[in-house]
């Protein structure tokens, strides 16, 4: 027993021996380790607040699912930060003897970090500024889905083909976003329709409303309505403007929808569909006799 309290005293001796000196704080192997564990605890248990917050306690006052998980995300954040300088205090560091640290991480900053501290300081303003959140149909760039995270450097965007792009946070900041979803659901989907010269455009007019009015997914309110765009060269070019909340992210499928709507309907109402017509002119003339030499 003795001999294994020889080697507890001695490991203890060896883990508790200052590693360096932080002003007039010494820091050891243990003191290191117990930081480390320490900020890990706070950092799981920030996220798991996150969650919490965003997911149960805020539900019923804060409908809104982007809403709470940025207040979530914030709260995170300054958890960690204040968490962080606590248990530096509480280990002996003295905070004013960082600034030499400070100054070399600044000069760091300034040769080779600026585009994370772009994408930071861009993640708070998205953040506290909410022009996206989770939840938002959005397109910036080539890039075209839904925010499904939105964290302190980047932003995850999943699209149709269930494909996440991470984006950093300062394409949101520097570029144009178009965000589908800013204010409600609610989005509207055009569908072009040519007839012949002989269709009546009443008639047309009807018959678009009517297929409108028949697919569940278009809205009452705000109603269909039905433009007469233009006199084509072959056909009169009608637009069909419709309001969906279900097929924000699927535009494409409702436009295909109605199309086969409106060609089932146009054949039972006699509509015709014109194909393009062109009139070739053709000028016929003697061809002069050839010289001869």
């Amino acid at each position: 027993m003795d001999i294994l309290r020889e080697h507890l005293l001695d490991l203890w001796s060896l883990l508790t021996r200052p590693l360096i000196s932080i002003g007039q704080a010494d820091v050891s192997f243990w003191k290191l380790l117990t930081i480390v564990v320490t900020v890990s605890i706070i950092v799981i248990s920030a996220r798991f607040l996150k969650k919490l917050i965003a997911g149960r306690l805020l539900v019923t006052t804060v409908h809104d699912e982007g809403t709470r998980v940025a207040l979530g995300t914030i709260l995170q954040y300054l958890i960690v930060f204040f968490g962080f300088l606590l248990v530096l205090q509480s280990a002996g560091i003295d905070l004013s003897t960082l600034t030499v640290l400070s100054g070399t991480i600044g000069l760091g900053i300034g040769f080779g970090l600026q585009n994370i501290v772009d994408n930071f300081f861009s993640g708070l303003i998205i953040l506290l500024e909410r022009p996206i959140k989770v939840g938002d149909r959005i397109e910036v760039g080539s890039v075209y889905g839904d925010v499904t995270r939105i964290a302190i450097r980047s932003t995850t965007i999943r699209t149709n083909d269930n494909i996440n792009i991470i984006i950093p946070n300062s394409e949101f900041v520097s570029k144009q976003v178009t965000n589908w979803s800013h204010t409600d659901r609610n989005v509207r989907v055009s569908i072009p329709v040519g007839v012949s010269y002989r269709s009546d455009p009443g008639k047309v007019r009807n018959v678009l409303l009517a297929v409108a009015d028949n697919h569940p997914a278009i809205l009452e309110r705000p109603a269909p309505d039905v433009i007469f765009h233009e006199f084509g060269n072959s056909s009169l070019n009608f637009e069909l403007r419709v309001w969906t909340s279900t097929h924000i992210q699927t535009p494409k499928i409702l436009r295909s929808e109605m199309n086969y709507r409106i060609f089932e309907a146009f054949r039972q109402h006699g509509i015709e569909i014109p194909f393009p017509q062109r009139d070739i002119h053709i000028k016929s003339g003697t061809i002069p006799p050839a010289e001869t030499g």
